[in-house]
């Protein structure tokens, strides 16, 4: 079981610890919402919860949700800049079905 972090979006989350002077990783969740049924939560991690599952790439730490990990495990996040835009982008395996934005995904 596993979340990683390419090697991208593992310096984005270095550069923002550095520049914000606190946090530990990546918080990487789920939420249900959308029409396809889940999208993904991304927040700056600054403690580890009892229910969470640590995982580390490229010196980053990704804190997870036990709960969640059941619907995201073997998910790759990337850090993408696309022109003016910048994102973290999901590859994941489990997804059998997305909205058509985008915004939401189904298992």
């Amino acid at each position: 079981m596993a979340v990683s972090l390419t090697e991208s979006a593992a310096e984005r989350v270095r550069n923002y610890l550095s520049e914000r002077g606190e946090g530990i990783g990546l918080r990487v969740g789920i939420k249900k919402t959308g029409c396809s049924g889940y999208a993904y939560v991304v927040n700056y991690a600054d403690r580890v919860d009892a229910a969470d599952v640590i995982f580390e790439h490229y010196g980053v730490k990704v804190v997870v949700d036990a709960k969640a990990l059941e619907l995201i495990d073997g998910t790759e996040v990337d850090f993408v800049k696309q022109g003016l835009n910048e994102a973290f982008q999901f590859r994941n395996p489990n997804v059998t079905g997305q909205c058509g934005c985008g915004e939401s995904f189904s298992v």
